[in-house]
């Protein structure tokens, strides 16, 4: 005898005569049309695009592969100057200053308690 889980009592159940003939997952005929699009955007055919949209900024790549890639022993992560700088050394306190705190807890989570 076919058996299925019953979702709603939790428990293996027999199932009713159509189910045993289509079991859960299989259907009987898939639809031969596509669905509808429900949220299609239009497009364009490559002759009614014409040319490319253009980007109206400037292309600063070629520049910063030239700032990044020059030998002269500055790390890569302070090449560009002051905003590098500042942003490595506000990291940096940050940091020390995380871990100042996280020991001075962690002393201070070690000391017995004084009873009054």
């Amino acid at each position: 005898m076919f058996y299925m889980f019953d979702g709603f009592t939790r428990r293996l159940a027999g199932p009713v005569t159509a189910e045993v003939y289509c079991p859960q997952g299989l259907r009987p005929v898939a639809p031969s049309e596509a669905p509808k699009l429900i949220f299609a955007t239009p497009t364009k055919i490559a002759s009614e695009a014409g040319m490319a949209e253009h980007y109206l900024g400037v292309n600063r790549v070629p520049d910063l592969q030239k700032l990044f890639q020059k030998s002269d022993g500055i790390p890569v992560h302070l090449k560009r100057g002051v905003p590098d700088k500042l942003l490595y050394r506000t990291t940096m306190a940050l940091t020390i200053g995380g871990t100042i705190y996280c020991l001075v807890a962690l002393y201070i989570a070690s000391q017995p308690r004084n009873k009054k």
